[in-house]
């Protein structure tokens, strides 16, 4: 059966190495338009699972990199990324990254995406990296609007943060992207900021991020178009 994929659904490939890779994908099949592909692929031949993904199946590909370093060298790795025309990558949030990330795609389509707070981290873990004192969600926007005054395409951040993250008058027109998103009923995993694809959608995401309870499910195929059919009426 042929299916509708929704693009606002990015399913992450967090599994070992490109072989692995193209056999989720092909489990998949029509279900998923959109695949992230992250770090823990890189030395099992991610960038050639980008590629392949992009250029030979017509998937939309977000290149989860999270890079950090000094401006010179985000901005000559941004244009070795972008020559190879991924859709999104990410960088973290930092103003001085995201100008040299900006300045590094230019010329090229793919769309940088600022980091904010990982959703793995709650204010336990900003206190243990000496993150000044404050609310997490004031945090998490005062660095949205920093990253998208320095030139972001969007943020990544909490689904517990989109809404209020929609409301910044910098978010006009920019893209919000949201992991830490998990159906009704499925393992919270290590993600302690989590909301469910149709909430996460209706509080302002633009594109939820979904891995584990879709790759770890014995019906891959089954449980993207779970979540497409889930945003159907969103």
């Amino acid at each position: 059966m042929t299916l509708t994929a929704d693009d606002r659904l990015i399913v992450a490939l967090d599994v070992p190495n490109v072989v692995q890779g193209l056999d989720l994908a092909a489990r998949i099949g029509d279900a998923v338009s959109f695949y992230k592909i992250g770090l823990g692929m890189l030395t099992g031949g991610g960038f050639a699972l980008a590629n392949e993904l992009k250029q030979e199946q017509g998937k939309r590909i977000f290149l989860d990199m999270k890079l950090f370093d000094i401006g010179a060298t985000v901005e000559a790795a941004v244009r070795g990324l972008a020559q190879y025309d991924l859709d999104f990558l990410t960088v973290h949030g930092d103003p001085q990254v995201v100008r040299a990330a900006a300045e590094g795609r230019r010329g090229h389509a793919t769309q940088i995406l600022a980091v904010t707070v990982l959703t793995s981290l709650d204010r336990a873990d900003l206190d243990a990296n000496l993150i000044k004192p404050g609310d997490l969600r004031e945090i998490t926007l005062e660095r949205a609007a920093r990253a998208l005054e320095a030139g972001a395409d969007g943020v990544i951040a909490s689904p517990q943060e989109a809404a209020l993250i929609r409301a910044l008058p910098q978010a006009a027109g920019k893209l919000i992207v949201t992991p830490g998103v998990r159906p009704m009923g499925a393992d919270a995993g290590d993600q302690k900021r989590i909301a469910t694809p149709a909430q996460a959608i209706a509080d302002g995401a633009d594109h939820i991020v979904v891995g584990r309870p879709v790759w770890q499910a014995k019906d891959p195929r089954a449980a993207a178009a779970a979540i497409v059919a889930e945003l159907a009426d969103i």
